[in-house]
């Protein structure tokens, strides 16, 4: 599974091992292009690929949570595989924590890195 964190400027990137155990973060994507991703999701041979969805710590979604739908709908068009979106609350901070514990990958895709850990987590079911 492939898993984005998607913004404006770059999208982060993390991808899993075929039996969904391990995830790694990948080099950010920048500027954000659909046709750049979709080629790493083949290039990957993903089977899978979530776009965090950006919501307030009360579960509303605002103008990034919107534009985040579109990047994922644009996806479904370049893609055969499913693309699901994912509740990416909190993954920014973790990924800051995370950076401040020594990773060393991007921030961007520290927090796809954790979006695809959470996703996994509940059984790749959102």
């Amino acid at each position: 599974m492939l898993a984005i964190d998607y913004g404006i400027a770059r999208s982060g990137c993390a991808i899993s091992d075929p039996t969904g155990t391990l995830v790694t973060p990948l080099d950010a994507i920048e500027p954000s292009d659909a046709e750049a991703v979709a080629g790493l999701a083949r290039e990957r041979e993903a089977e899978l690929v979530v776009v965090g969805l950006p919501r307030t710590l009360a579960g509303e979604e605002g103008e990034q949570a919107e534009r985040s739908k579109a990047f994922a709908a644009e996806l479904s068009e370049l893609l055969d595989v499913p693309v699901r979106t994912y509740d990416e609350r909190l993954t920014t901070r973790m990924a800051e924590r995370t950076a401040r514990e020594g990773a060393r990958a991007h921030p961007d895709s520290l927090a796809a890195a954790h979006l695809l850990e959470s996703f996994l987590e509940v059984g790749g079911n959102g």
